[in-house]
């Protein structure tokens, strides 16, 4: 099925192989691939922000991607696919034998827009759980999480105390805290 605003179904089973083939030559190079995207159609090659997550077992095996956009979404998504196999600090580098039972998702941001917050309290009240992705900033520390963590973190008040905890924002920092909304089309397949 298509996506009334995204792309179509054959695009994003165009980036899902990507993703898969850049985690394969990982494996076999320790490199991320060459992609270029003058070699995919027109809507692969615009420039957008994109996180590739990566499951084994219906558990977190890696999770990479960027705010702001800097790549065509072809070359984004091959870059990130390695990144979260290879590079994600919190997990060692992917082994050729978990390669079979991963699960990929990708994840393309809309533009971040700021929130006009006058506090917290408001933040939390705006927020549209299970819609929202969210970036805070206080102090130079800085954090997201996408929409997809309101499965996780289905009440506002915690997504946000989490996402707080995450950037090592402290409440008696005294600075205002700023914050951003943007929206994803994901997609995935085990």
């Amino acid at each position: 099925m298509d996506s009334p605003d995204g792309l179509t179904a054959a695009q994003r089973q165009t980036l899902l192989a990507v993703a898969r083939d850049a985690v394969s030559h990982g494996l076999i190079h320790r490199a991320p691939p060459t992609v270029r995207g003058t070699d995919f159609e027109e809507a692969l090659r615009v420039v957008r922000a994109t996180f590739v997550t990566l499951e084994s077992g219906g558990r977190l095996r890696g999770c990479i991607g960027t705010l702001e956009a800097r790549l065509p979404l072809v070359e984004d998504v091959a870059l990130h696919a390695y990144g979260a196999a290879f590079e994600d600090p919190r997990f060692p580098p992917l082994e050729a034998r978990e390669a079979d039972d991963l699960a990929y998702h990708i994840s393309i941001l809309s533009p971040p827009v700021a929130l006009d917050i006058r506090d917290e309290t408001e933040l939390v009240q705006r927020l549209q759980p299970g819609v929202d992705g969210l970036i805070i900033e206080q102090s130079g520390r800085r954090a997201t999480f996408l929409p997809s963590v309101w499965s996780s973190l289905p009440a506002p008040r915690d997504f946000v105390a989490h996402l707080k905890a995450k950037a090592g924002i402290r409440d008696d920092d005294g600075t205002p805290l700023r914050a951003w909304r943007y929206h994803t089309e994901g997609f995935g397949r085990g």
